[in-house]
Protein backbone atom coordinates (compact mmCIF):
# COMPACT_ATOMS: atom_id res chain seq x y z
CA UNK A 1 0.00 0.00 0.00
CA UNK A 2 0.95 3.38 -0.63
CA UNK A 3 2.41 5.97 1.66
CA UNK A 4 -0.60 8.33 2.10
CA UNK A 5 0.97 12.14 2.44
CA UNK A 6 -1.12 15.40 3.21
CA UNK A 7 -1.40 17.77 0.26
CA UNK A 8 0.11 20.43 2.90
CA UNK A 9 3.06 18.23 3.61
CA UNK A 10 6.58 18.40 2.23
CA UNK A 11 8.34 14.90 1.84
CA UNK A 12 11.94 15.87 -0.36
CA UNK A 13 12.54 13.51 -3.12
CA UNK A 14 15.43 12.15 -0.82
CA UNK A 15 13.24 11.24 1.98
CA UNK A 16 12.26 7.39 2.34
CA UNK A 17 8.76 6.54 3.43
CA UNK A 18 7.29 3.31 3.88
CA UNK A 19 4.47 1.41 2.36
CA UNK A 20 1.14 2.29 4.98
CA UNK A 21 3.19 5.36 6.35
CA UNK A 22 0.58 8.57 6.96
CA UNK A 23 2.10 11.77 6.78
CA UNK A 24 -0.15 14.40 8.17
CA UNK A 25 -0.27 18.33 7.88
CA UNK A 26 2.76 20.43 7.70
CA UNK A 27 5.11 17.21 8.36
CA UNK A 28 8.70 17.98 6.63
CA UNK A 29 10.78 14.77 6.26
CA UNK A 30 14.03 15.89 4.50
CA UNK A 31 16.20 14.63 2.27
CA UNK A 32 18.22 11.70 3.44
CA UNK A 33 14.93 10.63 6.41
CA UNK A 34 14.19 7.44 6.37
CA UNK A 35 10.36 6.56 7.66
CA UNK A 36 9.42 2.81 7.78
CA UNK A 37 6.39 1.10 7.32
CA UNK A 38 2.79 1.64 8.35
CA UNK A 39 3.73 4.90 10.75
CA UNK A 40 1.92 7.42 11.75
CA UNK A 41 3.57 11.35 11.36
CA UNK A 42 1.07 13.77 12.90
CA UNK A 43 0.43 17.26 11.72
CA UNK A 44 3.61 19.58 12.53
CA UNK A 45 6.49 16.86 12.74
CA UNK A 46 9.75 17.84 11.48
CA UNK A 47 12.24 14.71 10.80
CA UNK A 48 15.93 15.71 9.21
CA UNK A 49 18.39 13.62 7.10
CA UNK A 50 20.51 11.57 9.10
CA UNK A 51 16.99 10.18 10.91
CA UNK A 52 15.94 6.69 10.76
CA UNK A 53 12.50 5.69 11.90
CA UNK A 54 11.29 2.07 12.17
CA UNK A 55 8.05 0.33 11.54
CA UNK A 56 4.98 0.95 13.47
CA UNK A 57 5.94 4.30 14.47
CA UNK A 58 3.85 6.79 15.78
CA UNK A 59 4.82 10.29 15.99
CA UNK A 60 2.69 12.62 17.55
CA UNK A 61 2.20 16.64 16.66
CA UNK A 62 4.81 18.67 17.73
CA UNK A 63 7.88 16.67 17.45
CA UNK A 64 11.39 17.82 15.76
CA UNK A 65 13.70 14.51 15.04
CA UNK A 66 16.91 16.21 14.69
CA UNK A 67 19.91 14.28 12.73
CA UNK A 68 21.09 11.23 14.87
CA UNK A 69 18.09 10.28 16.12
CA UNK A 70 17.04 6.16 15.70
CA UNK A 71 13.78 5.26 16.32
CA UNK A 72 13.24 1.61 16.40
CA UNK A 73 10.10 -0.35 15.70
CA UNK A 74 6.69 0.26 17.28
CA UNK A 75 8.30 3.45 19.30
CA UNK A 76 5.70 6.13 20.49
CA UNK A 77 6.75 9.51 20.48
CA UNK A 78 4.21 11.88 22.48
CA UNK A 79 3.29 15.64 21.25
CA UNK A 80 5.77 18.40 22.06
CA UNK A 81 8.73 15.38 23.06
CA UNK A 82 12.14 17.49 22.44
CA UNK A 83 15.25 15.58 21.44
CA UNK A 84 18.54 17.38 21.93
CA UNK A 85 21.66 16.48 19.71
CA UNK A 86 24.27 18.44 20.69
CA UNK A 87 25.76 18.46 24.37
CA UNK A 88 27.25 22.25 23.82
CA UNK A 89 25.01 24.15 21.61
CA UNK A 90 26.48 27.40 20.31
CA UNK A 91 24.80 29.46 17.57
CA UNK A 92 26.96 29.25 14.29
CA UNK A 93 29.54 26.03 15.96
CA UNK A 94 28.56 23.14 14.35
CA UNK A 95 29.77 19.76 16.20
CA UNK A 96 32.07 17.71 14.20
CA UNK A 97 30.10 14.69 14.78
CA UNK A 98 26.17 14.22 15.85
CA UNK A 99 25.74 11.82 18.64
CA UNK A 100 23.34 8.91 18.20
CA UNK A 101 20.08 8.58 19.95
CA UNK A 102 18.42 5.78 20.16
CA UNK A 103 15.09 4.62 21.15
CA UNK A 104 14.75 1.19 21.47
CA UNK A 105 11.82 -1.09 19.99
CA UNK A 106 8.13 -0.82 21.96
CA UNK A 107 9.55 2.31 23.70
CA UNK A 108 7.10 5.04 24.64
CA UNK A 109 8.37 9.05 24.97
CA UNK A 110 5.40 10.91 26.91
CA UNK A 111 4.59 14.00 26.20
CA UNK A 112 6.26 16.95 26.96
CA UNK A 113 9.56 14.70 27.45
CA UNK A 114 13.25 15.79 26.98
CA UNK A 115 15.64 13.15 25.57
CA UNK A 116 19.39 15.13 25.66
CA UNK A 117 21.61 13.66 23.07
CA UNK A 118 23.49 10.43 22.69
CA UNK A 119 21.28 8.69 25.09
CA UNK A 120 19.71 5.26 24.75
CA UNK A 121 15.86 4.30 26.14
CA UNK A 122 15.87 0.94 26.43
CA UNK A 123 13.57 -1.59 24.59
CA UNK A 124 10.10 -1.78 26.57
CA UNK A 125 11.19 1.46 28.30
CA UNK A 126 8.41 4.25 29.59
CA UNK A 127 9.93 7.84 29.76
CA UNK A 128 7.08 9.97 31.49
CA UNK A 129 5.66 12.80 30.45
CA UNK A 130 7.93 16.03 30.99
CA UNK A 131 10.74 13.75 32.24
CA UNK A 132 14.29 15.31 31.47
CA UNK A 133 16.23 12.00 30.38
CA UNK A 134 19.69 12.63 31.13
CA UNK A 135 21.52 8.75 31.42
CA UNK A 136 20.45 5.66 29.82
CA UNK A 137 16.81 4.58 30.33
CA UNK A 138 17.09 0.46 31.02
CA UNK A 139 14.90 -2.09 28.81
CA UNK A 140 11.46 -2.01 30.15
CA UNK A 141 12.24 0.94 33.28
CA UNK A 142 9.82 3.79 33.93
CA UNK A 143 11.70 6.79 34.09
CA UNK A 144 9.93 10.04 35.78
CA UNK A 145 11.04 13.57 36.86
CA UNK A 146 14.22 16.28 36.34
CA UNK A 147 16.60 14.36 36.23
CA UNK A 148 15.18 10.79 35.00
CA UNK A 149 14.82 8.14 37.59
CA UNK A 150 13.44 5.19 37.65
CA UNK A 151 10.00 5.04 39.54
CA UNK A 152 9.31 1.18 38.18
CA UNK A 153 9.22 -1.85 35.59
CA UNK A 154 6.97 -2.60 32.70
CA UNK A 155 5.22 -5.48 34.02
CA UNK A 156 2.07 -7.95 33.53
CA UNK A 157 1.74 -7.48 36.86
CA UNK A 158 2.13 -3.51 36.85
CA UNK A 159 -1.13 -2.95 38.45
CA UNK A 160 -0.73 -5.14 41.18
CA UNK A 161 1.08 -3.77 45.38
CA UNK A 162 4.45 -4.71 45.47
CA UNK A 163 4.41 -6.56 48.69
CA UNK A 164 6.63 -8.21 51.12
CA UNK A 165 8.13 -11.76 50.03
CA UNK A 166 7.83 -12.82 53.93
CA UNK A 167 6.80 -15.99 53.24
CA UNK A 168 6.90 -19.01 55.07
CA UNK A 169 7.03 -21.53 52.49
CA UNK A 170 8.78 -22.63 48.95
CA UNK A 171 6.58 -20.24 46.30
CA UNK A 172 7.08 -20.63 43.08
CA UNK A 173 7.05 -17.21 40.74
CA UNK A 174 6.18 -16.35 37.05
CA UNK A 175 9.42 -16.49 35.71
CA UNK A 176 10.86 -19.71 34.65
CA UNK A 177 12.94 -21.41 37.46
CA UNK A 178 12.79 -18.80 39.36
CA UNK A 179 11.49 -19.17 43.22
CA UNK A 180 11.53 -18.16 46.72
CA UNK A 181 13.30 -20.64 49.62
CA UNK A 182 12.33 -20.29 53.31
CA UNK A 183 15.80 -19.70 55.27
CA UNK A 184 15.24 -21.23 59.03
CA UNK A 185 15.00 -18.69 62.01
CA UNK A 186 15.65 -18.90 65.58
CA UNK A 187 15.33 -16.18 67.94
CA UNK A 188 15.75 -16.42 71.52
CA UNK A 189 17.50 -13.61 74.03
CA UNK A 190 20.92 -13.98 72.37
CA UNK A 191 19.23 -12.50 69.07
CA UNK A 192 18.10 -14.03 66.16
CA UNK A 193 19.84 -16.36 63.70
CA UNK A 194 18.75 -17.55 59.81
CA UNK A 195 20.36 -20.63 58.19
CA UNK A 196 20.50 -22.07 54.97
CA UNK A 197 22.52 -25.44 53.67
CA UNK A 198 23.27 -26.82 50.91
CA UNK A 199 20.86 -30.04 49.46
CA UNK A 200 17.96 -28.34 51.50
CA UNK A 201 17.35 -24.43 51.35
CA UNK A 202 20.74 -24.07 48.79
CA UNK A 203 20.11 -25.98 45.81
CA UNK A 204 23.54 -25.29 44.72
CA UNK A 205 26.88 -25.27 46.72
CA UNK A 206 28.36 -21.53 46.76
CA UNK A 207 31.64 -21.26 45.40
CA UNK A 208 31.20 -17.16 45.88
CA UNK A 209 29.18 -14.87 48.04
CA UNK A 210 29.04 -10.91 47.91
CA UNK A 211 27.82 -8.28 49.78
CA UNK A 212 26.17 -5.00 48.41
CA UNK A 213 25.15 -1.94 50.89
CA UNK A 214 25.19 1.79 50.99
CA UNK A 215 23.61 1.81 47.67
CA UNK A 216 21.91 5.30 47.22
CA UNK A 217 18.39 4.41 46.73
CA UNK A 218 18.07 6.43 43.29
CA UNK A 219 20.55 3.49 41.95
CA UNK A 220 19.80 0.56 39.80
CA UNK A 221 22.53 -2.54 40.53
CA UNK A 222 22.20 -5.84 38.04
CA UNK A 223 20.86 -5.14 34.91
CA UNK A 224 22.20 -8.54 33.32
CA UNK A 225 21.76 -11.66 33.20
CA UNK A 226 24.65 -15.24 33.31
CA UNK A 227 25.24 -18.21 31.18
CA UNK A 228 25.53 -20.25 33.80
CA UNK A 229 25.52 -18.47 36.66
CA UNK A 230 22.91 -19.71 39.75
CA UNK A 231 21.91 -17.14 42.46
CA UNK A 232 20.43 -16.96 45.53
CA UNK A 233 19.62 -13.05 46.81
CA UNK A 234 19.03 -12.71 50.66
CA UNK A 235 18.67 -8.95 51.97
CA UNK A 236 19.60 -9.39 55.60
CA UNK A 237 18.88 -5.85 56.83
CA UNK A 238 16.23 -3.01 55.01
CA UNK A 239 14.33 -3.58 51.91
CA UNK A 240 14.87 -3.86 48.54
CA UNK A 241 13.06 -4.58 45.29
CA UNK A 242 13.87 -6.83 42.60
CA UNK A 243 12.86 -7.05 38.63
CA UNK A 244 13.38 -10.83 37.35
CA UNK A 245 12.46 -11.40 33.48
CA UNK A 246 12.45 -14.73 31.97
CA UNK A 247 12.02 -13.30 28.24
CA UNK A 248 8.09 -13.86 28.49
CA UNK A 249 7.27 -13.28 32.11
CA UNK A 250 8.66 -10.44 34.17
CA UNK A 251 8.06 -10.24 37.78
CA UNK A 252 8.89 -7.30 40.75
CA UNK A 253 9.39 -8.82 44.49
CA UNK A 254 10.31 -6.66 47.46
CA UNK A 255 12.92 -8.29 49.58
CA UNK A 256 12.45 -7.30 53.37
CA UNK A 257 13.42 -10.56 55.29
CA UNK A 258 16.59 -12.14 56.16
CA UNK A 259 13.98 -15.66 56.20
CA UNK A 260 13.08 -15.38 52.90
CA UNK A 261 15.60 -15.92 49.52
CA UNK A 262 15.16 -15.22 45.57
CA UNK A 263 16.83 -18.25 44.03
CA UNK A 264 17.67 -17.13 40.21
CA UNK A 265 18.84 -20.33 37.76
CA UNK A 266 20.41 -19.05 34.60
CA UNK A 267 19.70 -16.88 32.18
CA UNK A 268 17.36 -14.62 33.85
CA UNK A 269 17.94 -10.88 33.49
CA UNK A 270 17.67 -9.44 36.78
CA UNK A 271 17.33 -5.48 38.40
CA UNK A 272 17.65 -4.16 41.86
CA UNK A 273 16.57 -1.18 42.94
CA UNK A 274 14.49 0.67 45.68
CA UNK A 275 17.42 0.27 48.23
CA UNK A 276 16.18 1.51 51.37
CA UNK A 277 19.08 3.43 53.13
CA UNK A 278 20.08 0.50 55.95
CA UNK A 279 19.57 -2.15 53.10
CA UNK A 280 22.43 -4.76 53.08
CA UNK A 281 22.40 -7.74 50.33
CA UNK A 282 24.05 -10.86 50.66
CA UNK A 283 24.08 -13.00 47.08
CA UNK A 284 25.30 -16.54 46.90
CA UNK A 285 26.73 -17.39 43.71
CA UNK A 286 27.25 -20.93 42.39
CA UNK A 287 30.55 -20.43 41.06
CA UNK A 288 33.53 -18.14 40.59
CA UNK A 289 33.42 -14.66 39.29
CA UNK A 290 33.81 -15.24 35.67
CA UNK A 291 33.39 -11.88 33.00
CA UNK A 292 32.41 -14.15 29.95
CA UNK A 293 29.24 -15.53 32.03
CA UNK A 294 28.15 -12.18 31.83
CA UNK A 295 24.76 -10.59 29.32
CA UNK A 296 24.53 -7.36 30.01
CA UNK A 297 22.50 -6.30 26.83
CA UNK A 298 18.71 -7.01 27.08
CA UNK A 299 18.36 -8.06 23.26
CA UNK A 300 21.10 -10.23 23.34
CA UNK A 301 19.54 -12.02 26.40
CA UNK A 302 16.26 -11.96 24.54
CA UNK A 303 17.63 -13.61 21.36
CA UNK A 304 19.38 -16.03 23.42
CA UNK A 305 16.15 -16.76 25.37
CA UNK A 306 14.34 -17.30 22.32
CA UNK A 307 17.00 -19.08 19.26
Amino acid sequence: MEPYVHPMAIVEPGATVGEGTRVWAFVHVLDGARVGRECNLCDHVLIEGDVVVGDRVTVKSGVQLWAGVRLEDDVFVGPNATFVNDRFPRSKDYQKEIPRTFVKRGASIGANATILAGIVVGPGALVGAGAVVTQDVPANAIVTGNPARIAGYVSALEKAPLVSRSTQAPEALSVEGARLVHLPTFADMRGTLSVGEWGQELPFLPKRYFVVFDVPTKEVRGESAHLRLEQVIVCLRGSMAAVIDDGKAREELLLDNPSVGLYLPPMTWTSFYRYSKDALMLVLASEAYDASDYVRDYDEFLRRRRP
